[in-house]
């Protein structure tokens, strides 16, 4: 599947285009990044509580829109004392985490713990962090830019790096992602198999960190399932591999397996507590999704409050589920007419499906989406809306937040914050139906077949 710059393009005969581009674009993410941490690290530094926390944090988190994540947890998960993640931990009745449980898979627990060695305080603690995220954020750079070219700066330099690269700790979590589509897309030195095997380990390792890499299994199946990109020029029936497709799904299962075991051993009520976690979590003001802010379109009472919780419980894993279905469906339609099932699209249409149904839609899940807005070929002009949609949320949020704790009026802000959640909600539906339909940006179709296969005349081999 080629996609990019042409290798053979050169600059004073030895250098490529492409090398040259590669450089510039892990140039300029770096230089975002800086500029991403001195953004974040407006809300940190002296002077310092007893605990730790910057007192300048409370005062400007919302106001100055400095808030991340990582600052705020430094406390409350026993992370300023040091403590192993999950070994000993748990969860109330109510909800609340207690000992070294936090609310993440245990990858991305692990990273909390490293962010904090050798930290004293929130400022170091974000610091630490910050170094150790940023590589990640660098090398999804260089991936997008060998898969995608000049289309990689929207990763590299576009605003969402800056808002939310520091907020929480995406970063790995959409480096294994990226890295995924690379091996199987770029590493055609390799059989099928073994890219499809590679690539789903790396989904069980991001699944490991965020869990949302685990959806892209599935189409991932597919692909190796049918045969890849290849089987479209081939003017033979197509062959089902499904021993390829076990072999790759064994590999996604076992590698989350592998890395949770250990965990749930030593402490199995530490590690299912970020489970229960997430279970739990409500749709309130917090989540940022449809379901709440659908709500308050209609006002809203105590007596209704479980009766709504208990519905989003039920409709917004359904309607996840059903988006999954349906994207696959249409990337099957594709298969059949074009001899190649389309799992970057596919998986991108998944991702719309869960965030706009999911009972949680934080902004910094926009650094997921990204990529697909990179490597699939949609309009540039549906990317600006998307963009302008994500900077109202991911800045208006803080401010609306700031607006209600002074006691101010709430009117501007809170419009703000609806034009960002319902301009985002029906974006995500436009992309939907466009990357299940779109071509890889670079994508150069090779000459149609002699004659069009049956797809009637599939067949399993072994």
């Amino acid at each position: 599947m080629p996609t990019g710059l042409a290798a053979s393009d050169r600059i004073a005969g030895r250098v490529t285009r492409t090398a040259a581009l590669t450089a510039v674009v892990v140039l300029l993410c770096g230089l975002t990044l800086a500029l991403a941490y001195l953004n974040k690290a407006r809300c940190a530094g002296a002077p310092f509580a007893e605990d730790g926390r910057s007192s300048v944090f409370d005062v400007l988190k919302d106001s100055d829109v400095c808030y991340s994540d990582i600052q705020f947890l430094w406390l409350g998960r026993d992370i300023d004392n040091h403590v192993f993640p999950y070994i000993d931990g748990g969860i109330t009745e109510d909800g609340t985490l207690t000992g070294g449980a936090v609310e993440y898979p245990v990858l991305s627990g692990v990273l909390m713990w490293l962010g904090a060695v050798g930290a004293h305080n929130d400022a170091e603690f974000l610091l630490h962090s910050a170094l150790l995220l940023a590589p990640f954020a660098l090398l999804t750079a260089w991936l997008l830019v060998r898969l995608s070219g000049r289309a990689a700066l929207l990763w590299a330099a576009g605003p969402p790096l800056v808002l939310y690269a520091f907020h929480n700790w995406e970063l790995p979590v959409v480096c294994t992602a990226v890295a995924a589509v690379y091996v199987v897309t770029a590493m055609t030195r390799y059989s099928l198999r073994t890219r499809g095997i590679l690539a789903a380990i790396l989904l069980g390792i991001g699944f490991c960190f965020k869990l949302y890499p685990g959806i892209f299994v599935l189409p991932l199946l597919a692909y190796v399932l049918t045969g890849g990109q290849r089987e479209a020029e081939d003017p033979e029936p197509a062959r089902l591999d499904v021993r390829g497709a076990v072999m790759a799904a064994a590999a996604a299962v076992g590698t989350v397996v592998a890395v949770n075991l250990p965990f749930a051993l030593a402490g199995y009520e530490g590690w299912r507590a970020s489970i229960t976690f997430q279970q739990l979590r409500q749709a309130d003001i917090t989540t940022n999704s449809i379901w709440y802010w659908g709500r308050q379109l209609f006002g809203q009472d105590a007596e209704s409050e479980t009766a709504f919780q208990h519905a989003v419980s039920i409709a917004s894993p359904t309607l996840v589920l059903a988006s999954f279905a349906l994207a696959m469906w249409l990337g099957w339609k594709r298969f059949t007419t074009t001899g190649a099932f389309p799992w970057i699209g596919v998986s991108g249409a998944m991702l719309c499906g869960f965030l706009l149904f999911h009972k949680v839609h934080s902004p910094q899940y926009t650094l997921w989406l990204i990529p697909f807005l990179v490597l699939l070929e949609v309009p540039w002009s549906a990317i600006g809306a998307y963009l302008v949609a994500d900077a109202a949320i991911g800045i208006g949020v803080f401010r609306y937040f700031y607006s209600i704790g002074s006691g101010t009026s709430v009117d501007l802000m809170e419009n703000v914050v609806q034009f960002g959640v319902w301009g985002r909600a029906v974006l995500l539906v436009v992309f939907f139906f466009l990357f299940a339909r779109a071509m890889p940006r670079g994508f150069r179709p090779a000459p149609p077949p002699i004659s069009r296969v049956d797809r009637g005349d599939l067949m399993p081999v072994a």
